[in-house]
This record gives C-alpha cells, sequence and structure tokens, in this order.
C-alpha cells in the first residue's frame, strides 16, 4: 500500500481528530481502507502457508474500526489514529471470544510497524487454562521461550500487568513462576518503515508472525476444562 499517504493521512487525523475534518478528507480514508485491505488479505495469505487454522480467515472481519468506543472513556477523540487488524482462527479475534492467540499488526502515523502474538488480557478461564499448562507443560513452554527465531525477533513475552505474587495454587518455586504471575502472554515488536519501499512490508509482516508461531502453537494446546468454558 501505499505508506507514505497512510502515514500522511494518520499524521493529519491525530491533528485534526474530529468529525467534520474526518468527513472532508473521507475520500482519502477509504482509498487506504481499501489498500490495507489487500495488505491483510496478502497477509492471511502468508500466514496461511504455515498456520492453515487462519487460512480461511475473513480479512474484512479481521481489521478493526477506526472509530474508537468513547462511551466510558475519558479520552473523547472519535478515531484511533492507527490502522490495525488481528487474525485468529474462525475470524474469534476478541480475547473473550477467541479462546486462543491472535496475530496482530497495526501501523501508525509515526512511520512505525508494530506487530506481535499471543493473547492480551485474556478472559479468566484462558488465563487458568495457560498458567497450568505452563506447569504441565513445563519443558514445552521452556523450549518456546529458548527458540532463537522468537528469541532474535521478540525478546521475551511482554510483562505488563504482571501481579507481584503469585497466583493462588502455584507454586512460587516454579521456574515459570514469573510468567505465571502474567495476566497477558504476548510477543511484541515495533519496525521503524522506510516509507518509500513499500514491497517490504508484507514479506516482513509475514516473517514476523512465523517467528512467533511456535509460541502461538504452544498456547493453542493449553485447554480450558470443560466446567470452567460453561
Amino acid at each position: 500500500m501505499h505508506l507514505r499517504d497512510l502515514n500522511g493521512y494518520l499524521q493529519e487525523l491525530a491533528e485534526n481528530n474530529n468529525r467534520p475534518w474526518f468527513i472532508m478528507n473521507k475520500p482519502r480514508y477509504d482509498i487506504l481502507r481499501e489498500e490495507f485491505l489487500a495488505l491483510v488479505t496478502a497477509v492471511i495469505g502468508e500466514l496461511g502457508k504455515f498456520d492453515p487454522a487462519v487460512k480461511f480467515c475473513n480479512p474484512k472481519k479481521a481489521m478493526f474500526r477506526i472509530n474508537r468506543d468513547v462511551r466510558f472513556a475519558h479520552d473523547k477523540r472519535p478515531y484511533k489514529t492507527t490502522f490495525s487488524a488481528a487474525v485468529a482462527p474462525n475470524d474469534m479475534r476478541r480475547p473473550s471470544m477467541a479462546g486462543g492467540p491472535t496475530y496482530y499488526f497495526q501501523l501508525n502515523g509515526e512511520g512505525q510497524l508494530q506487530f506481535g502474538a499471543g493473547e492480551y488480557m485474556p478472559p479468566p478461564h484462558r488465563l487458568r487454562a495457560l498458567r497450568r499448562h505452563m506447569v504441565e507443560d513445563a519443558a514445552g513452554f521452556r523450549k518456546v521461550l529458548n527458540n532463537k527465531a522468537l528469541k532474535a525477533r521478540y525478546g521475551t513475552i511482554q510483562d505488563e500487568g504482571k501481579l507481584q505474587r503469585p497466583p493462588k495454587g502455584f507454586d512460587a518455586d516454579h521456574e515459570h513462576i514469573e510468567f505465571i504471575k502474567l495476566k497477558s502472554f504476548f510477543v511484541w515488536t515495533d519496525v521503524d518503515l522506510d516509507l518509500n519501499d513499500p514491497d517490504a512490508l508484507l514479506p516482513l509482516i509475514a516473517a514476523g508472525f512465523k517467528d512467533a508461531y511456535p509460541l502461538v502453537q504452544w498456547m493453542r494446546a493449553a485447554k480450558v476444562e470443560e466446567e470452567e468454558a460453561a
């Protein structure tokens, strides 16, 4: 897609985050939105080459709306200043619905691509399942953490919102206790883009998601017990 045009549009939107400006510039938005849809479609195609679970996802359902939900927010600006998408099996991208990891990426007005994979603030039943899975498959989780490609691309799992103490029922001395304390399980990275080289965007996203695939596979194996899912 035309990265320089998108970057300029998002910068202007950040400076004029109001409905009149958005309506006046709607033709620009519509063109960029169609280009982004083509990008998301291509990303899903690349994902399907190594992750068949998302091969037939609907790109339109993967894309997030640009409108912000301001009903309960202090920040009343009506529009997001990113173009973003999330891909999960059966188009279940929302944490409360997905029951599993999601691939996510966004483009902002600062010339950056931000992308990653995992589960951000999963619902309680998924959180318990993931924590149990770290105990029951400690060796498998250790292997994921030591995966060379994943470490080189992302470092390690983000520790945003980490508990101060181990959750109830988990051994404080367990080898993975610092990860068991997490409330989200997501790897993430930011990349400064060459706005004059849009052809590099798709391969970069595809390679990044492929590097996260070992974590995605491991997380999908975390099973929710029937009484918890009810």
